[in-house]
C-alpha cells in the first residue's frame, strides 16, 4: 500500500491500522475484528452524512465528530431495543481515537488530536452475579445421562472454577490442562498469559467429561451437533465448540433452573471475583486471577461486596457495644 495521506481513503488506511495492531501491537483477532466493526461502523455513518460513497482521513474533523457522537447517544439498539449505553458509546469513540493516534505517531499526518474526541463519563457498572442458591440450581439441571450433559457441566465448572473469559476456554486444548496439579496456564487479552486454578469439582467434573471423549482431538471441548466435521480436520478443530453455543447453553440452563437472572458466561466470571473478594482476597489478587491489565477494571466487583462491608461494621461496633455492656456490670457489682 502507498504512504497514507490526507487524500487517503478512510477504509483503505484502515486496513493499514488493522495489520500494524496485529503485526506490531499483537493484538487478538476478537480484538482486532471489533476495531474494524467500530471504524467502519463510523466511516458509514460518516459517508451517508457527508452524502459521499467513500470518505477520506481529510474529512475527519472535530464538527464531525460531534455531530457522531450525538448519533451514537441516540441510537437504539437492535438488540435490546434501547438507546445505547454511555458504555457501549465509549467503546465506539475509544477505537477512533486509537486511529487517530496511530494516523499521527506511526503514519505522521496532521490530524486533529485524539483527545478532542470527548469519551463522556460512562454510567456506573455493577456486574450482575449469582448467589449461592442460584448457582446450585444451575449446577443441577443438566441431563447427565448424555456426553453432552457431563460436558456442559465442566463447562460450568470451569468457568466458575477459575474466572475465564468465555473466549479463553473455548481456546483450551486437552494438553493444556494439569489435572494433577489442578492449575493451567492461559493465554489472554493481549497475548498475557496468567496461572489460573481448578477447584477440586471441576477437577472431579473435567475427569469425568474427558473419560466419555474416545476421540484423538485437540480441543478441550468440542460440540455434538451442527454440522458436519470437515474431511480434512484429522485435529478435530472444526468441532471446537464456539463462545457463541456456550451462551446459548447458559441462558437454556437459567431457564430450566428457572433463575431470574439473565446470566452470561460473563456471569459466572463476575460470581467468581465476587465471590473471592467477599471472602477476603485482595484486589490485586483477583486482578491477576483474572487477567486485568488495570485495577480500575477489578474494582467494579467492590460495588457487589461493599453490602458486606456495612455488615462487618454494624458486628464489630456491636460486639464492642457488648463488650463494654458487659465492662459495666461487672464494674457495677465490684
Amino acid at each position: 500500500m502507498s504512504k497514507v495521506t490526507l487524500s487517503t481513503n478512510f477504509e483503505d488506511a484502515v486496513i493499514k491500522y488493522l495489520e500494524f495492531c496485529e503485526i506490531e501491537k499483537n493484538l487478538s483477532q476478537n480484538t482486532i475484528k471489533m476495531y474494524h466493526f467500530y471504524l467502519n461502523d463510523f466511516q458509514s455513518w460518516a459517508a451517508s452524512r457527508l452524502n459521499k460513497q467513500k470518505i477520506t482521513l481529510k474529512d475527519i474533523e472535530p464538527e464531525l465528530i460531534k455531530k457522531y457522537r450525538i448519533s451514537l447517544n441516540r441510537r437504539i439498539s437492535s438488540k435490546s431495543r434501547t438507546e445505547f449505553k454511555r458504555s457501549t458509546q465509549k467503546t465506539f469513540l475509544v477505537a477512533l481515537r486509537a486511529f487517530l493516534k496511530y494516523l499521527i505517531i506511526e503514519e505522521e499526518i496532521e490530524m486533529m488530536a485524539p483527545e478532542q474526541i470527548i469519551l463522556g463519563k460512562a454510567e456506573d457498572r455493577v456486574p450482575k452475579v449469582l448467589n449461592d442458591i442460584q448457582l446450585k440450581k444451575l449446577f443441577e439441571v443438566q441431563n447427565l445421562d448424555k456426553r453432552s450433559g457431563v460436558r456442559d457441566r465442566s463447562i460450568l465448572e470451569t468457568l466458575f472454577s477459575t474466572g475465564l473469559r468465555v473466549s479463553e476456554l473455548v481456546a483450551l486444548n486437552r494438553d493444556d490442562i494439569n489435572f494433577k496439579s489442578g492449575e493451567f496456564t492461559v493465554v489472554g487479552k493481549g497475548g498475557k498469559a496468567r496461572i489460573v486454578y481448578l477447584s477440586p469439582s471441576a477437577i472431579k467434573w473435567l475427569n469425568r467429561y474427558v473419560a466419555t471423549r474416545n476421540d484423538p482431538y485437540i480441543p478441550l471441548f468440542i460440540r455434538y451437533s451442527g454440522k458436519k466435521m470437515e474431511e480434512q480436520d484429522f485435529d478435530g478443530e472444526s468441532l471446537r465448540i464456539t463462545p457463541r453455543s456456550i451462551q446459548r447453553m447458559i441462558k437454556k440452563y437459567t431457564r430450566r433452573a428457572g433463575i431470574s437472572v439473565d446470566a452470561t458466561p460473563h456471569t459466572l466470571r463476575h460470581t467468581f471475583a465476587t465471590g473471592l473478594l467477599s471472602e477476603g482476597a485482595d484486589l490485586r489478587s483477583v486482578q491477576e486471577l483474572l487477567g486485568h491489565s488495570n485495577v480500575s477494571t477489578t474494582q467494579i466487583y467492590t460495588h457487589v461486596t461493599n453490602p458486606q462491608l456495612r455488615n462487618v461494621h454494624k458486628k464489630f461496633h456491636r460486639d464492642v457495644e457488648i463488650q463494654e455492656a458487659q465492662g459495666e456490670t461487672v464494674s457495677s457489682l465490684s
